[in-house]
């Protein structure tokens, strides 16, 4: 019941607390989001020396926090997580058979619940203005990039207990691919900044 109430609280903050017009941007603007995340989450780039290919899902987890805002980024990670648990095969090693609950409970369920904090914290900082300075753009881009490893990181723990190479299976293989993605987020985030305009306000 909690979550539901935080879930119609936000849409209703989000869309319908407004005129007609920005309300159309706004779900447009999820929708379109929601989109890129399951398409992104898809795409698999490998790259030398990294032993794991780049997933671009955390480069729109954290453009979207960034270029959205705090209410928007949320709706749209938010919704992008309810559509996956209702089974779509919409994560980026999610399958036909794998899927839903079962599947966000397993070994990457801690970074899917890091894009909520990533994607809050960065609207935060967005609304702070940390979106037009391309020093804090890359710092909060870190930042978001700390909170999606952080639960990832911890839920591999729990699962599979600190005995194991936690950090290598987690952590390491993707920091070359991070760098990558933080500095292509930094080249296009001024642009959807302005594209978006008032509709994250």
């Amino acid at each position: 019941m909690i979550s539901i109430g935080i879930k119609n609280s936000l849409v209703e903050e989000v869309f319908f607390k407004t005129d007609s017009f920005l309300m159309f941007r706004r779900l447009t603007l999820v929708v379109v989001g929601i989109f890129i995340l399951a398409l992104f989450s898809k795409i698999k780039i490998p790259i030398w020396p990294s032993p794991v290919p780049i997933n671009l899902a955390t480069l729109s987890v954290l453009t979207i926090g960034l270029t959205y805002g705090p209410k928007l980024g949320l709706t749209t990670v938010f919704g992008y997580l309810i559509i996956g648990t209702l089974g779509f095969d919409i994560f980026a090693n999610s399958s036909a058979k794998v899927n839903g609950m079962e599947y966000m409970l397993g070994g990457t369920g801690g970074y899917l619940f890091g894009y909520l904090l990533a994607t809050i914290a960065l609207g935060f900082l967005a609304r702070a203005g940390w979106d037009r300075n391309v020093f804090k753009i890359v710092l909060a881009l870190i930042i978001g990039s700390v909170l999606i490893y952080i639960p990832g990181i911890f839920w591999l723990a729990k699962l599979y207990t600190w005995n194991k190479p936690i950090l290598a299976w987690g952590l390491t293989p993707f920091l070359i691919g991070d760098a990558l993605k933080i500095l292509l987020a930094t080249l296009v985030i001024p642009s959807i900044w302005k594209f978006i305009g008032s509709a994250r306000k």
